[in-house]
């Protein structure tokens, strides 16, 4: 297993597997374990049957009772529309394929939209925990627009028998308020009929770009992880960082945005990518509130990509990865095959905490 991951990481091996962060310590982070539910929640708010749907998430698929987790997201036919996420593979048209994915590719869960899971519920929904998602940015409109909107309503999740909801939150866009009321109130309601929360903590604002793409700072993602936490995600799914200064750079000439202390930068982070992992795990309450990373699109070099992201995820204190694109834009069978892979990088004893 350990042999597979060191090739895939090739000449970066020894840079990413035996990195020791100096940042935050490891010893401030609650790692995930096998009684990651118990110690996790049992001093929160959540009731018996969040904890519940938490530990049947958490009891699933090749990652079972390891604290980690393996989520299959297939929301991209409306975000991305339909015909150019599945024309690669034309199969995935058909939402019995998309669970049937991340059932055979040994996923803790699957999350998709209320067409896709509600169109399969009877036959599926006591089969692998259901994540339903939400809310959407549903590309039609003309000119396009960046937002978030409900496609339904958090009773017909539990309705469907769905173990969690999902929504996305545009932290730093012109609608970002609404949307945080929006959620935090469906969130709320979720924990109430018994069911787990995961958000999607993006940032987006044209300002975030500039000399490069602050949307993907360690900073800014990091701030997003913390609002997200606080209306009461029980799981938090963030891009991997690939830079970091965000606050800084949106505090260059004469204007003023958010706030910062020089320290988040000098002392809480540095310019390795773990590290930069290990700040958005440390705003997701030091990891009580589990970090999950997304596996990016899928290209060229999928197979190393992924393991790359899970062995930085696993070693910044992170609690798994949600990979979509790289799955389902090929055959099933090799799609079979990255889950696997990915996953094995959390059954690997030799990946630890950094």
């Amino acid at each position: 297993m350990i042999d597979r991951i060191v090739t895939a990481l090739g000449a970066k091996a020894d840079y990413f597997l035996n990195h020791t962060s100096t940042t935050i310590p490891r010893s401030s982070i609650h790692v995930p374990s096998p009684s990651s539910v118990d110690t996790m929640f049992s001093g929160s708010d959540r009731n018996n049957r969040v904890l519940r749907n938490l530990q049947w998430l958490h009891g699933s698929g090749r990652l079972a009772n390891t604290g980690y987790v393996s989520i299959l997201p297939v929301d991209q036919g409306i975000e991305h529309s339909a015909g150019a996420s599945f024309a690669k593979n034309p199969i995935y048209f058909d939402p019995a394929k998309i669970v049937e994915l991340a059932i055979e590719g040994g996923c803790n869960g699957v999350a998709s939209t209320f067409g896709v899971l509600g169109n399969v519920a009877r036959t599926y929904a006591h089969k692998i925990p259901f994540i339903v998602k939400i809310n959407h940015n549903e590309l039609l409109t003309y000119p396009n627009k960046f937002d978030q909107v409900l496609f339904g309503t958090v009773q017909q999740a539990a309705d469907m028998g769905a173990a969690a909801i999902g929504a996305t939150i545009y932290f730093g866009s012109q609608e970002g308020t609404r949307q945080i009321t929006e959620i935090a109130n469906a969130f709320a309601r979720a924990h109430e009929l018994g069911m787990a929360t995961i958000l999607w903590c993006y940032v987006r604002n044209n300002a975030f770009k500039s000399d490069k793409d602050y949307h993907v700072s360690a900073d800014l993602t990091g701030q997003a992880n913390h609002l997200g936490v606080t209306i009461g995600a029980d799981i938090i799914k963030q891009k991997l960082p690939e830079n970091n200064g965000g606050f800084e750079a949106l505090n260059m000439g004469g204007s003023s945005y958010g706030k910062l202390d020089k320290r988040m930068y000098t002392e809480l982070s540095s310019e390795h990518p773990i590290d930069l992992c290990r700040y958005q795990v440390a705003n997701c309450y030091m990891g009580r509130i589990g970090l999950i990373n997304s596996g990016g699109a899928s290209g060229s070099n999928d197979m190393a990509e992924a393991i790359t992201t899970a062995v930085i995820n696993k070693r910044a204190g992170g609690m798994g990865l949600i990979s979509g694109r790289k799955a389902f834009q090929r055959p099933m069978t090799e799609g079979v095959e990255l889950l696997h892979a990915i996953q094995d990088v959390y059954l690997s004893d030799e990946v630890t905490i950094a």
